[in-house]
Protein backbone atom coordinates (compact mmCIF):
# COMPACT_ATOMS: atom_id res chain seq x y z
CA UNK A 1 0.00 0.00 0.00
CA UNK A 2 1.26 3.65 -0.93
CA UNK A 3 2.07 5.95 1.14
CA UNK A 4 0.44 9.20 1.41
CA UNK A 5 1.91 12.05 1.94
CA UNK A 6 0.24 15.63 2.96
CA UNK A 7 0.73 18.59 0.38
CA UNK A 8 3.10 21.38 1.73
CA UNK A 9 1.26 24.74 2.64
CA UNK A 10 2.20 28.18 2.25
CA UNK A 11 4.47 29.90 5.43
CA UNK A 12 2.18 31.05 7.53
CA UNK A 13 3.02 34.01 9.68
CA UNK A 14 3.38 34.17 13.26
CA UNK A 15 0.14 35.02 14.01
CA UNK A 16 -1.94 35.26 17.39
CA UNK A 17 0.02 31.95 18.75
CA UNK A 18 3.91 33.22 18.00
CA UNK A 19 3.88 33.74 22.37
CA UNK A 20 2.55 29.92 22.65
CA UNK A 21 5.39 28.48 20.95
CA UNK A 22 8.37 31.09 21.63
CA UNK A 23 7.36 32.53 25.17
CA UNK A 24 4.59 30.79 26.95
CA UNK A 25 4.96 31.94 30.49
CA UNK A 26 3.39 35.94 28.39
CA UNK A 27 0.83 32.98 27.14
CA UNK A 28 -0.49 32.14 30.71
CA UNK A 29 1.30 28.86 30.17
CA UNK A 30 3.46 27.28 33.03
CA UNK A 31 6.87 26.40 31.74
CA UNK A 32 9.66 25.21 34.11
CA UNK A 33 13.09 26.82 32.69
CA UNK A 34 13.60 30.75 32.19
CA UNK A 35 10.79 31.38 33.58
CA UNK A 36 11.69 35.28 33.02
CA UNK A 37 13.55 35.83 29.29
CA UNK A 38 13.69 38.66 28.95
CA UNK A 39 16.30 39.34 31.98
CA UNK A 40 20.02 38.39 31.24
CA UNK A 41 22.28 38.12 34.38
CA UNK A 42 26.19 38.47 34.12
CA UNK A 43 28.93 40.10 35.28
CA UNK A 44 29.44 43.77 33.73
CA UNK A 45 27.35 47.48 33.40
CA UNK A 46 23.44 46.60 34.18
CA UNK A 47 21.58 48.50 31.34
CA UNK A 48 17.98 48.65 30.46
CA UNK A 49 16.59 48.17 26.95
CA UNK A 50 13.16 48.80 26.07
CA UNK A 51 10.85 49.35 22.94
CA UNK A 52 8.08 49.17 20.67
CA UNK A 53 7.00 47.40 17.54
CA UNK A 54 5.16 50.13 15.27
CA UNK A 55 3.28 48.39 11.93
CA UNK A 56 2.57 50.24 9.02
CA UNK A 57 -0.18 52.38 9.95
CA UNK A 58 1.42 53.72 13.38
CA UNK A 59 0.16 51.86 15.47
CA UNK A 60 1.86 49.40 18.23
CA UNK A 61 2.11 45.68 17.00
CA UNK A 62 0.58 44.71 21.06
CA UNK A 63 1.59 40.77 19.97
CA UNK A 64 5.21 41.57 18.70
CA UNK A 65 8.06 38.93 20.22
CA UNK A 66 11.55 40.52 20.46
CA UNK A 67 14.70 37.87 20.44
CA UNK A 68 18.26 39.61 21.78
CA UNK A 69 21.80 38.67 21.00
CA UNK A 70 24.51 40.11 22.45
CA UNK A 71 28.41 39.63 23.46
CA UNK A 72 29.43 39.57 26.93
CA UNK A 73 30.46 42.65 28.82
CA UNK A 74 34.40 41.81 27.01
CA UNK A 75 32.91 41.24 23.84
CA UNK A 76 32.76 37.64 23.65
CA UNK A 77 29.97 35.35 22.66
CA UNK A 78 28.94 31.89 24.82
CA UNK A 79 31.40 32.43 27.30
CA UNK A 80 31.21 31.73 30.90
CA UNK A 81 28.05 32.01 32.31
CA UNK A 82 26.07 34.68 30.15
CA UNK A 83 24.23 32.86 27.86
CA UNK A 84 24.16 36.60 25.71
CA UNK A 85 20.31 35.62 24.34
CA UNK A 86 16.64 36.39 25.57
CA UNK A 87 13.25 36.74 24.38
CA UNK A 88 10.63 39.38 25.22
CA UNK A 89 6.82 39.63 24.29
CA UNK A 90 5.03 43.35 24.03
CA UNK A 91 2.71 44.08 26.70
CA UNK A 92 -0.85 43.01 25.57
CA UNK A 93 -2.29 46.32 26.67
CA UNK A 94 0.83 48.45 25.15
CA UNK A 95 3.00 46.47 22.96
CA UNK A 96 6.23 47.97 25.09
CA UNK A 97 8.89 45.15 25.05
CA UNK A 98 12.19 45.10 27.33
CA UNK A 99 15.55 43.51 28.40
CA UNK A 100 17.36 43.84 31.71
CA UNK A 101 20.70 42.77 30.59
CA UNK A 102 24.32 44.07 30.60
CA UNK A 103 25.87 46.40 28.35
CA UNK A 104 27.66 44.42 25.50
CA UNK A 105 31.56 44.58 25.09
CA UNK A 106 32.72 45.46 21.23
CA UNK A 107 32.92 42.33 19.18
CA UNK A 108 34.96 41.73 15.92
CA UNK A 109 33.64 42.15 12.09
CA UNK A 110 34.90 39.50 9.86
CA UNK A 111 37.74 40.79 8.46
CA UNK A 112 38.90 41.90 11.95
CA UNK A 113 37.87 45.51 12.22
CA UNK A 114 36.03 46.24 15.67
CA UNK A 115 32.30 46.97 15.38
CA UNK A 116 30.48 49.04 18.04
CA UNK A 117 28.88 47.90 20.48
CA UNK A 118 25.23 46.72 19.62
CA UNK A 119 22.73 43.77 20.15
CA UNK A 120 20.95 41.99 17.24
CA UNK A 121 17.07 42.02 17.58
CA UNK A 122 15.05 39.80 15.79
CA UNK A 123 11.33 40.25 15.30
CA UNK A 124 8.37 37.88 15.03
CA UNK A 125 4.87 38.99 14.83
CA UNK A 126 1.92 39.00 12.76
CA UNK A 127 2.40 39.76 8.95
CA UNK A 128 5.63 39.02 9.46
CA UNK A 129 6.35 35.44 7.48
CA UNK A 130 10.43 35.38 8.45
CA UNK A 131 11.40 37.11 11.47
CA UNK A 132 13.16 40.48 10.52
CA UNK A 133 16.74 41.26 11.64
CA UNK A 134 17.69 44.26 13.31
CA UNK A 135 20.33 45.96 15.82
CA UNK A 136 20.51 48.32 18.39
CA UNK A 137 23.38 50.99 19.04
CA UNK A 138 24.50 52.83 21.81
CA UNK A 139 24.77 56.75 21.33
CA UNK A 140 27.58 57.18 23.27
CA UNK A 141 29.69 55.90 21.24
CA UNK A 142 29.70 58.29 18.61
CA UNK A 143 33.42 58.18 17.20
CA UNK A 144 32.84 53.53 17.38
CA UNK A 145 29.44 54.23 15.14
CA UNK A 146 31.14 56.16 12.80
CA UNK A 147 33.44 53.45 11.88
CA UNK A 148 31.14 50.63 12.38
CA UNK A 149 31.43 48.32 9.28
CA UNK A 150 28.19 47.46 9.27
CA UNK A 151 26.31 50.87 9.90
CA UNK A 152 29.05 51.99 7.15
CA UNK A 153 27.00 49.36 4.63
CA UNK A 154 24.07 51.18 4.91
CA UNK A 155 23.75 53.31 1.53
CA UNK A 156 21.23 55.70 2.45
CA UNK A 157 23.20 56.94 5.54
CA UNK A 158 19.45 59.03 6.67
CA UNK A 159 18.63 55.56 7.85
CA UNK A 160 21.47 54.75 9.95
CA UNK A 161 20.22 56.33 13.16
CA UNK A 162 17.10 54.12 13.11
CA UNK A 163 18.98 51.73 14.51
CA UNK A 164 20.83 53.96 17.35
CA UNK A 165 18.72 53.78 21.01
CA UNK A 166 17.81 57.29 22.38
CA UNK A 167 19.12 57.03 25.96
CA UNK A 168 16.94 57.87 28.55
CA UNK A 169 17.37 60.76 31.55
CA UNK A 170 16.43 60.00 35.26
CA UNK A 171 16.40 55.96 35.61
CA UNK A 172 18.13 54.03 38.09
CA UNK A 173 20.26 52.45 35.44
CA UNK A 174 21.25 52.97 32.16
CA UNK A 175 18.39 52.72 29.75
CA UNK A 176 17.59 52.64 25.99
CA UNK A 177 14.64 53.24 23.99
CA UNK A 178 14.14 51.93 20.26
CA UNK A 179 11.84 51.92 18.42
CA UNK A 180 11.13 49.59 15.77
CA UNK A 181 8.81 50.94 12.22
CA UNK A 182 8.13 48.12 10.09
CA UNK A 183 7.12 50.54 7.67
CA UNK A 184 7.23 53.86 6.41
CA UNK A 185 9.15 56.61 6.00
CA UNK A 186 11.29 56.03 9.11
CA UNK A 187 11.35 52.57 8.50
CA UNK A 188 13.81 50.35 10.07
CA UNK A 189 16.88 49.27 8.61
CA UNK A 190 16.31 45.52 8.67
CA UNK A 191 19.36 42.93 7.68
CA UNK A 192 19.05 39.71 5.20
CA UNK A 193 21.24 37.51 7.14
Amino acid sequence: MPVEYLKETPSQTGGPYVHIGLLPVAAGLAYGTQEHPHILTGPGERIRIEGVVIDGSGHPVRDALVELWQADSEGRHNAGDFLGWGRAGAAFETGEWFFETIRPGVTPWRDGRPQARHVSLLIFARGINIHLHTRLYFPEDEAALEADPVLRSIEQAGRRPTLIATRLEGTPIPTYRLVIRLQGDEETVFFDM
